[in-house]
């Protein structure tokens, strides 16, 4: 591999007698994880379907390895949302931050969605997964992703940070920032990142991750857990990151990263002061394990004064009301009274309980796109359909997995199906929901999003 002159010799510096061993995991082969979505099955459930030959990865217990031959992304499971298909090292930072139910959680970096749809696991349909990228662009696989998932608690947001701390102010639990980096990590994976690695690219990366903390700092509660992780093995942006961030923010202290899941302990010889306290941080290494690399740090914020949050009230539109016929006649499903139902350009959305007030920011998503308002009546969202399960349904249209009705189905096609009512209905594979479709005369019409189609 054609790698930068002045990396090998930096490397060569860093890892001394572990350099050639560095080298060599260049020319291994590379490694696919998928990691379970919990919000729909368990990975013990996952596991006994047998659809694919899998090994754990050791510090995710829903992430598992697959084989170079197989095609996960071609499975009707991955367009039930059973599954993301995400880099095993990836998997570490969400792993690692302690998320507890009813936790309001920020992503600070989220696009494409793979810490952001880990993290909604953990919560478990509680509190409020904030998904933020400053790319509006980046956030539409982000969106995409969180409807796949069939996450309801979602909100996702397209700032820069600073104007989301000032805004909100410190509102939040735990704080992911998996930062823009180098992406050493990456080398392997995408050639484009080697070309793009220079001194200057290096410094942008470190002023950039610098004003990130800062602000994700100030976006964090008293007694709150801040993860800051990279795919890079550079320490100005790993441990001497952390040693500035600490020496400028006396009310945060470092907590050890459990090494027993395959972790390296970080580098102390590599801060300037050399102090054991960053030993702490966790670093994972291609030579060493299966995987990319990472480093993660964990962070504790001990002081500090937590902000009110102001929370969004429902609209008091009448339009709310042919939802909830529509909801009455197709749907066996107890819709909250607590959520908050907003109504953005005929678009109906339910936001969880407690969602802070969204004036003045660029929100790109909501909660749950129930569906849209035309002219008097209501067409459900495919995002809606995703959050349903089998017996959410009044008519429902069950296929087994190998049916090639399935495969129709996903490819956007009308479909035949005995013994179905006329009018909207689920459609399942394997009874797990894959979307709408409007019954008629026992033939399916199909709803399926045309930008979701199976290729």
């Amino acid at each position: 591999m054609d790698l930068p002159i002045k990396y090998i010799e930096r490397m060569k510096i860093l890892l001394g007698k572990e350099f050639h061993s560095y080298m060599e995991s260049f020319s291994d082969p590379r490694h696919y994880g998928l990691r379970v979505n919990t919000l729909k099955i368990s990975a013990e459930e996952f596991l006994n379907k047998n659809k694919f030959d899998l090994q754990p990865v050791k510090w995710c217990s829903e992430g598992f390895y697959y084989g170079e031959n197989e095609r996960p992304a071609k499975h009707p499971y991955y367009h039930c949302g059973l599954y993301y298909l995400q880099e095993p090292s990836a998997m570490s930072s969400a792993a690692v931050l302690p998320v507890n139910t009813g936790d309001f959680v920020l992503d600070l970096c989220a696009a494409p969605g793979g810490k952001t749809t880990q993290l909604a696991s953990k919560l478990k349909g509680t509190g409020i997964i904030w998904a933020n990228d400053i790319s509006a662009g980046r956030t539409k696989a982000l969106v995409k992703n969180i409807e796949l998932m069939g996450i309801k608690n979602a909100v996702v947001t397209s700032e820069n940070p600073e104007k989301l701390a000032e805004k909100l102010g410190a509102v939040f639990d735990k704080v992911l920032v998996d930062a823009p980096c180098s992406g050493e990590g990456m080398f392997r994976k995408e050639k484009d990142i080697i070309k793009a690695w220079d001194d200057e690219m290096l410094s942008f990366c470190v002023n950039e991750q610098m004003a990130i903390l800062e602000n994700a700092a100030k976006l964090l509660k008293k007694d709150g857990y801040l993860l800051y992780s990279t795919c890079t093995f550079n320490p100005d942006e790993d441990e001497r990151i952390i040693e500035w961030f600490l020496n400028t923010h006396e009310e945060f202290e470092i907590m050890d990263i459990d090494k027993n899941f395959g972790f390296e302990k970080g580098e102390s010889k590599w801060t300037r002061s050399g102090s054991k306290i960053f030993d702490k941080c966790a670093r994972l290494w291609p030579h060493k394990t299966k995987g990319e690399g990472h480093f993660l740090a964990l962070l504790h914020k001990r002081e500090g004064e937590n902000s009110l949050v102001t929370p969004m009230k429902s609209d008091n539109d009448k339009k709310i009301g042919i939802f909830w016929e529509f909801a009455k006649e197709n749907l066996n499903v107890e819709f909250s009274k607590d959520a908050v139902y907003q109504i953005i350009n005929n678009d109906l959305y339910m936001l969880p309980k407690g969602t802070p007030d969204l004036k003045g920011i660029r929100v790109m998503r909501s909660g749950v796109l129930l569906g849209s308002f035309k002219k008097d009546r209501f067409e459900p969202s495919q995002h809606l359909a995703m959050t349903l399960k089998k017996g959410d349904f009044k008519n429902e249209a069950h296929l087994d997995i190998d049916d090639i009705r399935v495969i129709k189905y996903l490819k956007g096609e009308t479909v035949d199906f005995e013994n179905i009512n006329d009018g909207w209905c689920g459609v399942f594979a394997d009874g797990f929901i894959m979307g709408w479709a409007k019954a008629q005369k026992f033939r399916l019409k199909n709803k399926y999003p045309a930008t979701w189609k199976m290729e």
